[in-house]
């Protein structure tokens, strides 16, 4: 794919090739105060040919005590909804959202997590499409199933247990995707506990956009200190906002990142798990 990026395309590409056969767009538009919005604006309007994946009932499994509000689905079940939407992995996909790119990540991160080797996120989303004036329509696609053979990744992702296994290894590094407000203990509007897992460091999620765009000058050195460490965990509050931070470090050259898919909701729902409230530096 011609683009300046390796996950990321811009809206000027997806245009010439809107019509292809062998391309499937997906709405992730979604409103976490108002869960119903997203599919609401879908139905209002979207780029032409996009099918809609909604973050809690595609994109996520069904909540319990523990595992986080988020939860990944079961494999089985979202590799259904996949095929069903017409994607394998021989289809070029492209995600888009209106939320920064948040939940168009979570995604990516899905079907990189599933093995497809061509999935990218919308530069600028809907709201960017729209400024330029490209086709949106109401016509709901009809796609063709498609047979998706995954290769899942089960290296990419942590749980619980992994997470405390790794608290004082010096070569790994924890990294809070959540506002500094919210890292810090300050200000925590959905979860029973305030502060961040101990000795994890703060990277804002939302510092990797610009202007609603994805900036790559800062993007290609703001984890500089992390590019030592032999691995990397990203969490979030619920392992959504932490993949835009995956993307973002793929894309600054990363490797062997992996996402604590039950995020901060999972760790702070464990009575016995510790707490930090103070600040930490790579």
């Amino acid at each position: 794919m011609p683009s300046k990026w390796k996950n990321i395309v811009e809206a000027d590409w997806l245009v010439e090739h809107i019509s292809d056969s062998n391309l499937v767009i997906v709405d992730c538009r979604f409103h976490l105060e108002d869960p119903e919005e997203g599919k609401k604006q879908y139905e209002a309007g979207h780029i032409s040919n996009a099918v809609y994946f909604d973050l809690n009932e595609d994109l996520s499994g069904p909540v319990k005590e523990h595992g986080g509000r988020h939860p990944l689905p079961d494999p089985t079940v979202f590799l259904n909804k996949l095929e069903n939407a017409g994607i394998n992995e021989t289809v070029t996909v492209v995600a888009y959202d209106d939320q920064n790119g948040m939940v168009a990540a979570r995604f990516w991160w899905m079907l990189k997590y599933f093995g497809h080797p061509a999935v990218y996120v919308l530069d600028g989303g809907f709201s960017h499409w729209v400024e330029k004036n490209y086709p949106v329509s109401t016509n709901v696609p009809r796609p063709i199933k498609r047979k998706f053979q995954p290769k899942i990744n089960e290296e990419m992702v942590v749980d619980m247990k992994d997470v405390q296994e790794q608290l004082h290894k010096l070569d790994t590094v924890l990294v809070d995707s959540r506002s500094a407000e919210r890292y810090l203990g300050v200000h925590e509007p959905l979860d029973s506990k305030a502060g961040h897992i101990p000795g994890a460091v703060n990277f804002f999620w939302g510092e990797n956009v610009k202007d609603g765009k994805w900036d790559k000058e800062l993007i290609k050195h703001r984890f500089d200190g992390l590019k030592e460490k032999e691995e990397i965990i990203v969490y979030c509050g619920s392992g959504v906002s932490a993949c835009p931070n995956i993307l973002a470090m793929q894309e600054a050259g990363l490797e062997n990142v992996k996402l604590y898919a039950g995020s901060w909701s999972d760790w702070s729902s464990y009575a016995d798990n510790p707490v930090e409230t103070k600040k930490r530096m790579i």
